[in-house]
């Protein structure tokens, strides 16, 4: 019995990265932490997540407090440099990939949400949604930085980490001062007398 139950573990702890990494080769995602993508997908990750940082951007250029507008602005100009210079690699046959004509389904939902959302509900829909998707590319460009299959591509990815590290940092920042400020910040209720009394 003991020897089945070790044969099991061994089973499932081998075959777990690979059944990860067979779902991400047939879905596109890559699942597995640590493993750097193959080439189009980063490329196509990294060139959706630029699409939907200068679209939202622009929603908090509109709609945004004074800090997201500053964030906006920094983010709509380093976003527009990556799309550009992974566009120069691809023009220039660095790297053999193509670049997505529009943003997916996913992104377009978020994008989406930004747009139909309040003035009220703006910060609480934006900030978070800004940590997370730089926690995406900054893994994203680490592991490619570690692990990419194109060396030119590899090079571009860690020189580009330290930016988007640098937009986590500032996201963070935006999220945690807009959660500082609404402690507390719930209207205040009278306490109800007690049944009986006048």
């Amino acid at each position: 019995m003991k020897k089945l139950v070790i044969i099991l573990v061994a089973t499932t702890m081998l075959s777990g990265p690979v059944l990860a990494q067979s779902i991400g080769e047939k879905t596109g995602v890559n699942v597995t932490l640590g493993i750097a993508p193959k080439t189009q997908d980063f490329i196509t990750e990294a060139a959706n997540s630029d699409m939907l940082e200068i679209a939202a951007a622009k929603i908090a250029q509109q709609k945004g407090n004074a800090d997201e507008k500053k964030f906006a602005s920094q983010t709509i100009t380093d976003h527009t440099r990556t799309s550009a210079d992974i566009k120069q690699l691809i023009d220039n046959g660095a790297v053999k990939a193509e670049l997505p004509k529009a943003l997916n389904s996913t992104s377009q939902s978020k994008l989406e949400k930004l747009q139909n959302a309040g003035a009220d509900e703006f910060a609480a829909i934006y900030d978070p949604m800004q940590v997370a998707a730089h926690e995406d590319a900054v893994s994203l460009f680490e592991r490619y930085a570690k692990g990419g299959d194109n060396a030119k591509l590899k090079d571009w990815a860690g020189k580009t980490l330290p930016v988007l590290q640098h937009h986590l940092a500032m996201a963070q920042q935006i999220e945690n001062t807009r959660r500082g400020a609404t402690v507390g910040s719930a209207p205040s209720r009278e306490t109800p007398a007690p049944y009986g009394a006048k």
